[in-house]
């Protein structure tokens, strides 16, 4: 099996992981990775990430272009801009899971770093992750809003819409991604409860030990 195959059956495998795990739902999502030639392949537009089949996903050039399969997600844009931004970069997971989303909408949160330090792995895996505006899905200034902060956050928070984070690989984008969602969960749980954080000393320990690529 070519490299490409075996990218398209884990783009699909995981894909259903997410979905049966209520990550995301409907034909919400997408995910995307790079090959070795520079271009990229895509989750189509409206497509369950429960119900893809290998044959069908996109492929691109690096400049975003269909050279085949289905028409690719709207989100195009997005994706592509991660990848300018973030040379280390083999692919990208984008969601609308749920308890991301509902800190994304929380007045309290700091659009720099919208999370606090709760866990190790939280900062081993997402780092400091910025709060970008609200963009209708498929804009493309919402590319150009990414391109302002991908060169320092490998994790970014769209409002009102999802997470997006680039990984060396599809296996590293999908842990940061659930990490992500798993902090979420906890910083609303402990809401307005005062819980013990991670000092800053201990956050950079781990930032010093373990550098987000």
């Amino acid at each position: 099996m070519s490299a490409e195959a075996k990218l398209r059956e884990q783009i699909c495998t995981i894909g259903r992981s997410i979905f049966d795990r209520g990550l995301t739902s409907g034909s919400t999502g997408n995910i995307s990775a790079r090959l070795d030639d520079g271009t990229w392949l895509m989750t189509p537009t409206n497509a369950s990430l429960g119900r893809l089949d290998p044959a069908r996903i996109s492929r691109l050039d690096a400049n975003g272009n269909l050279l085949s399969g289905d028409p690719p997600s709207k989100e195009i844009p997005l994706h592509s801009a991660m990848y300018d931004e973030r040379s280390s970069a083999g692919a990208i997971v984008h969601l609308h899971s749920t308890h991301s989303v509902a800190v994304s909408m929380l007045p309290e949160v700091d659009p720099d770093n919208v999370l606090p330090p709760l866990t190790a792995y939280y900062c081993m895996r997402c780092g400091r992750v910025p709060l970008l505006p609200y963009f209708i899905p498929g804009d493309p200034a919402l590319g150009d809003a990414i391109r302002g902060v991908a060169g320092k956050a490998s994790t970014v928070l769209l409002a009102n819409h999802g997470p997006v984070v680039a990984g060396k690989d599809l296996e590293a984008a999908t842990n940061a991604v659930e990490e992500l969602e798993e902090t979420a969960k906890l910083y609303l749980m402990l809401r307005n409860l005062n819980p013990r954080l991670l000092t800053p000393e201990q956050v950079a320990e781990i930032e010093h030990k373990y550098p987000i690529k």
